[in-house]
């Protein structure tokens, strides 16, 4: 049976051979559920539906992320940020709308608001507003909740520390075997040395195997 898998976007179960790779995001799909590359037209890169989507329209980037990240930058400092209009305005680098210069309630700390999420979101909220001399305070919340990873831990016992085994190099020395022998070897060699017996003067006994093949009354003279 050929090999089957599912389709990301419509969960339809079809052979593997039916299916292809996106190019971006890498996950398999059928082919009624990915176009060819939207900006060069090329039909051997094929995209799947979602990231065709998100490159013809990508999500707008708001202005105001800047401000999220300046307010994070400074919690680590003070628990209140001062910031005047034209202050914010440098920060976002654009101008504030006119409804923030003229009422107070675009400052109402409403998750639904689009600018007052940037201060909701980097853990500041509201906390005075002075539009006569064109200035906002922000404090910061002490009871945000932050996710924190923590390790797991093991209901049961708790095995001790045990460490590496390392793996001692091997030396170049001989082993004790081969020493043994050697030294046996040469007591051999010492034993034979001392048995053979010895001769006053230069006199030399004869090899064997001159006895073997000369006779005395026939050695050649």
């Amino acid at each position: 049976m050929p090999l089957k898998d599912e389709c990301c976007l419509c969960k339809r179960v079809l052979p593997y051979s039916y299916l292809r790779r996106c190019q971006r995001c890498g996950h398999l799909y059928c082919r009624d559920c990915m176009v060819s590359d939207v900006t060069t037209s090329d039909f051997k890169r094929m995209f799947c539906l979602h990231c065709a989507r998100k490159i013809v329209s990508p999500q707008p980037f708001s202005k105001y992320g800047a401000l999220t990240r300046h307010l994070k930058f400074r919690s680590a400092f003070t628990n209140t940020v001062k910031l005047s209009f034209a202050e914010i305005d440098g920060i976002i680098s654009d101008n504030l709308p006119m409804s923030a210069y003229k009422t107070e309630s675009w400052w109402s700390n409403m998750p639904t608001n689009a600018h007052a999420k940037a201060w909701l979101d980097a853990g500041w909220n509201v906390h005075e507003i002075n539009l006569k001399e064109g200035y906002v305070v922000f404090k910061k919340i002490n009871n945000l909740k932050t996710k924190r990873y923590r390790r797991k831990v093991s209901r049961g016992e708790i095995k001790p520390f045990t460490p590496v085994r390392v793996r001692i190099p091997k030396s170049n020395k001989p082993s004790k075997t081969r020493v043994s022998k050697l030294y046996a070897r040469l007591k051999n060699l010492e034993r034979q040395r001392a048995s053979l017996p010895t001769y006053p003067g230069s006199f030399k006994p004869k090899p064997k195997h001159e006895k073997i093949l000369f006779k005395p009354e026939k050695k050649p003279q």
